[in-house]
């Protein structure tokens, strides 16, 4: 029920279905106002399926997912979703690609493009204002992405494996870019990936995902102050912490040792 103690993002007993598969079954967690949770799973398990719902684009087959105590009915508007790819339009510019959010919301377009300049700059594209997506290389595109997501100021950005197709660098120099953007701002973020050391590296929180059917298989706090620096890759807190991730995931059948 709606109320002052209900939880900023609960997922109650979700469950959805395509036809006779069901992606995820009784599905149940909650978040916190400000809170870095990461999800981890195998492929197929239903981990888009989960942010589709709470983003208002699909509804649970039973249950429910709840945005400060109201049910996700529809479409929320008061999020930012930075998907796999991109998704830029190639015949509009970095700015122009950024300041879409505004133009759908029909918001004051001398403020939008005040903070869509900052956004920008603040991720390293100062000067690529005016450059277009096949200017851009595939770290520059991502970024321009965050920023198009971040425009509106949501309270919740969800974000599905969104550097999975970058390079090591680039993918160490854009988490480091979304963990001081974060702190910045608190927003509430679900972040998705197949990556276990991301996972470590940026949320406060990680959830292992069974194969689908998903469940939680596990739920780890992550102990490493903030802000994070890459050398915490190397300490023994982070090492075990990913150590132990990967074990839940030999438990469940997900990476097992070839014989030899």
């Amino acid at each position: 029920m709606p109320g002052a103690t209900a939880p900023f993002i609960e997922f109650d007993r979700f469950t959805k279905s395509f036809d006779a598969v069901t992606a995820v079954s009784e599905m149940s967690f909650e978040l916190e106002r400000g809170e870095f949770l990461a999800i981890v799973g195998p492929s197929g398990c239903g981990k888009s399926t989960l942010l589709m719902a709470l983003a208002g684009l699909t509804q649970p087959s039973t249950g429910q997912v709840r945005v400060q105590g109201e049910p996700v009915l529809k479409p929320y508007t008061d999020l930012g979703f930075v998907f796999q790819g991109a998704e830029l339009l190639p015949w509009r510019t970095a700015l122009q690609n950024v300041l879409l959010q505004s133009e759908i919301r029909r918001a004051p377009r001398q403020e939008a493009e005040r903070r869509a300049r900052e956004l920008l700059g603040q991720v390293g594209l100062g000067g690529f204002e005016d450059s277009y997506p096949d200017e851009l290389s595939g770290g520059m595109q991502q970024r321009v992405a965050l920023c198009r997501a971040l425009l509106h100021d949501p309270q919740i950005l969800v974000m599905d494996e969104p550097f999975g197709a970058l390079d090591a660098l680039t993918r160490d120099q854009i988490q480091i870019d979304l963990q001081r953007m974060w702190m910045e701002r608190r927003k509430t973020v679900v972040f998705v990936t197949h990556s276990i050391d991301e996972a470590v590296f940026l949320a406060d929180r990680v959830l292992v995902f069974s194969p689908r059917p998903a469940r939680i298989a596990a739920e780890f706090r992550v102990p490493l102050e903030r802000p994070r620096h890459l050398s915490a890759r190397t300490g023994r807190e982070f090492t075990d912490l990913v150590g132990e991730i990967r074990g839940v995931f030999e438990n469940l059948g997900v990476l097992r040792e070839e014989p030899k």
